[in-house]
């Protein structure tokens, strides 16, 4: 089964697509990568579903990615004596660590890390953002603020602190609990949440030591200071949008998505943009215009897929949600504005023989109008970079590891195939051709352009290209 659009689409499994029946429709509908969200459900819940995803993956015969998104450290105030209070405008409201329950004027915050962060004059914003205080007294175990934006607090409700960096590492222990299920079980990807620096990205590495890929998601101020650095840590990025836009002023994201996505593309990484793209599909069979319209602008700035949360996970509608993800994403990419929009945000190859060659494959198959180019790869560098051109053809990668395969299921443009390992160079080539004719990609004639690295099996050693004649 081949997918006749760039873009992928990531969807999160939860109570409303459990059963094999729905995670099955879902995979026809379009989705590319299924999501674990381990901020809810149990590790037996979360077994059972990738059981599933696994059988459908081989009763289809395409490589389908399972991706782990860890919960990381999240923020909460602790229980109100009546289960809620209101919050009025310009009244005195205290945090603090004692565990009593809290009332109109207090609350408990168990979280010792916020208060040593504080600085008089820090913003403090509760309940995604609804409640927001300012701090104008603190100490080790308290903070006095003022309420500027009032309303209703109830238990157990968020804690955002914009460009307030906290000594908080990205994995908790629960995470860590997660995270040695999760690779036990043989997730393609993990999801790092609510990270703020370089060595938080650094920490997991450690931790999942080449078991699987790590997806960054960029939800902390904080870290867009070390953007760069963060990335290029990474092997992927995800700009979720509901923290950040938590903690930055509505009219900066949309400023800082397209600047994310850029940044990601020039390094080479593929790039997901997430949350509350089709969020009013929770609930009804059809998007808003201009949600519809979010999901194309994500699609024209060139982003590698793009994810379902809570319409797919529990929403009344997930299949739905998916094929008209799908629709909207196939659409924009027959839009002839589209390859334009495309193609003015390419960037210049790294000065690498790997890059050359790569660069050189687009520029060939445009020339020769070939029906693909073709990337055999091991490790997944060579599709990645066959992908980071943005070609205007499929690429077809090729590659003996199953595990490759999957983590390339991210990936723009990239249909993966696993296949047997190439004796030799002409062995390559035979193999790539009757590929992209048995996956629908080219017929009998056409030319493909062929990349690979020589000698077979070294990652990132792309040196070769080859134009290849199918049925030759």
């Amino acid at each position: 089964m081949r997918r006749h659009r760039r873009a992928k689409i990531v969807a999160t499994l939860g109570p409303a697509s459990s059963s094999q029946e729905r995670i099955h429709a879902l995979f026809e509908a379009g989705v590319d990568v299924f999501r674990f969200n381990f901020s809810h459900g149990s590790h037996a819940k979360h077994r059972a579903r990738f059981d599933i995803v696994r059988k459908i993956e081989s009763e289809v015969g395409r490589p389908i990615a399972v991706m782990a998104d860890l919960q990381g450290p999240k923020l909460r105030v602790g229980d109100f004596v009546s289960g809620e209070a209101l919050l009025e405008q310009g009244c005195e409201f205290r945090l603090d660590l004692a565990p009593e329950p809290g009332d109109a004027r207090r609350a408990p915050l168990p979280h010792p890390e916020i208060f040593s962060a504080l600085e008089d004059g820090a913003e403090i914003l509760l309940d995604d953002g609804r409640i927001r205080l300012t701090v104008v007294a603190h100490g080790a175990d308290y903070a006095d603020t003022i309420v500027e934006a009032g309303g209703k607090l109830s238990d157990h409700k968020g804690v955002n602190l914009p460009r307030v960096p906290l000594g908080l590492g990205a994995i908790t222990p629960k995470d860590q609990r997660d995270l040695r299920f999760a690779l036990e079980m043989g997730v393609d990807w993990v999801a790092l949440s609510f990270v703020q620096r370089p060595d938080d990205v650094a920490a997991a590495r450690k931790l999942i030591s080449g078991r699987a890929s790590i997806m960054t998601k960029l939800e902390k101020p904080a870290a867009l200071d070390s953007l760069a650095e963060i990335i290029d840590l990474s092997d992927a990025i995800m700009v979720a949008r509901g923290d950040l836009g938590v903690e930055l002023a509505p009219e900066d994201v949309p400023a800082e998505q397209k600047n994310i996505v850029r940044a990601a593309r020039r390094a080479g990484k593929p790039v997901v943009v997430a949350t509350q793209m089709l969020e009013s599909m929770i609930y009804a069979a059809q998007p808003t215009r201009a949600e519809a319209s979010d999901v194309a602008t994500a699609v024209y700035d060139g982003a590698d897929g793009l994810m379902l949360s809570a319409e797919s996970a529990a929403g009344e509608y997930p299949v739905e949600s998916v094929a008209m993800m799908n629709r909207i994403i196939e659409r924009v990419e027959r839009d002839p504005a589209y390859r334009v929009f495309i193609e003015s945000q390419n960037y210049d190859p790294e000065a690498t023989p790997a890059d050359a060659i790569t660069a050189a494959a687009r520029q060939v198959a445009e020339t020769v109008h070939a029906a693909a180019v073709v990337s055999y790869t091991t490790s997944g560098s060579t599709a990645l970079r066959a992908a980071r051109e943005r070609p205007g053809v499929p690429i077809l990668a090729l590659t003996p590891e199953l595990a490759t395969a999957r983590r390339l299921a991210m990936v723009w443009g990239v249909h993966c195939l696993h296949t047997k390992d190439a004796t030799d160079f002409q062995d390559m080539v035979e193999i790539a051709c009757s590929a992209a004719l048995g996956q629908d990609i080219a017929r009998l004639g056409d030319r493909i352009v062929i990349t690979a690295g020589v000698p077979f099996g070294t990652p990132g050693s792309t040196n070769v290209l080859r134009i290849a004649w199918v049925g030759e």
